[in-house]
């Protein structure tokens, strides 16, 4: 198999060090690891109704508490 880059495969990870798990030292080896990327979990039915009503209510991330409450209140039980 033939990579032209390593992002293709994933991302370079340390491996552990030594250290100490009750009183046993334990041996750790030198070197990296190529771990790969986590994937993105599944969306469920129900997560896709509520982002895509707050998306058409326009909740945001940063808006204030007060703009925040009173579009839950108003807006987002007739979208879902």
């Amino acid at each position: 198999m033939i990579v032209s880059s390593i992002k293709d495969l994933g991302y370079a990870k340390r491996r552990p060090k030594s250290h100490k798990l009750e009183g046993i030292t334990t041996t750790g080896h030198a070197g990296y690891v190529i771990a790969s990327y986590p994937r993105d979990y599944p969306i469920t039915s129900q997560q896709k109704k509520v982002r895509d009503a707050a998306k058409t209510c326009g909740i945001k991330k940063g808006m204030s508490r007060h703009d925040l409450v009173d579009k839950m209140v108003n807006c987002i039980p007739g979208k879902v």
